[in-house]
């Protein structure tokens, strides 16, 4: 059975309600006879990911055929040594180092850049987010020929054509007492819901279909 693995961190992950990432939306995109295998977690950066041993599952399960989403950014540029990376160096290597060990097992690696955060400013404006390492990914991807997905690019402009305030509703919101685990309530410009999850999962299908190598895993449109 043909498997699609993701890594990456909690915009990726299934995670439990009402957080949800993209990867949890997936498997209803796929066609009967493939497997998704969601294995990204919070907080985890692309150095992360691998040191703590995270990525063993999809490298030692990838066989040919398979196909090896890979999603990282958000926390690759916290300060902490265990989970910082430098978009120009360090960054760039992790990345190759998943393309290459799905290389090696006969599977097809994807380069996603990192989902955009709900930051908008005075007069509908929106900051751009995760600085120089979608810029990173998307080099990477083109200098050795992987696949891209254009995440930052194509939920940017989402959440531009949607207004502040429909975009909002991407995303865990959460008036006080509402949930026992945040009573003052919550706001959340990173972390997306499940219709959030949805809606961002369709931008990444969209842009697996403009590559056979990614399509040939999704149902039919």
């Amino acid at each position: 059975m043909p498997t699609i693995w993701i890594i990456g961190d909690s915009t990726v992950e299934d995670n439990k309600p009402p957080f949800r990432g993209w990867g949890w939306a997936l498997p209803q995109f796929v066609r009967e006879g493939v497997e998704v295998r969601n294995t990204a977690l919070s907080g985890r950066s692309s150095l992360s990911f691998r040191t703590e041993g995270l990525f063993a599952p999809a490298e030692e399960g990838m066989k040919p055929g398979d196909l090896l989403m890979i999603q990282f950014g958000h926390n690759d540029e916290k300060d902490d040594e265990e989970r910082h990376t430098d978009p120009e160096s360090t960054y760039r290597d992790e990345l190759w180092r998943y393309c290459r060990t799905a290389l090696e097992a006969g599977a097809q690696p994807v380069l996603i850049t990192p989902v955009s955060r709900r930051f908008f400013v005075g007069g509908g404006s929106l900051l751009y987010t995760h600085g120089e390492y979608p810029r990173a990914v998307r080099e990477l991807a083109a200098e050795k020929g992987v696949p891209l997905c254009d995440l930052k690019k194509d939920s940017r402009a989402l959440y531009l054509a949607l207004g502040e305030e429909k975009t909002a509703e991407l995303f865990v919101r959460l008036a006080p007492g509402e949930n026992p685990d945040f009573p003052e309530g919550h706001d959340d410009k990173t972390h997306f819901n499940a219709f959030g999850a949805e809606k961002i999962c369709e931008l990444v299908v969209k842009e697996m279909r403009a590559w056979p190598v990614c399509a040939a895993f999704l149902k039919d449109e």
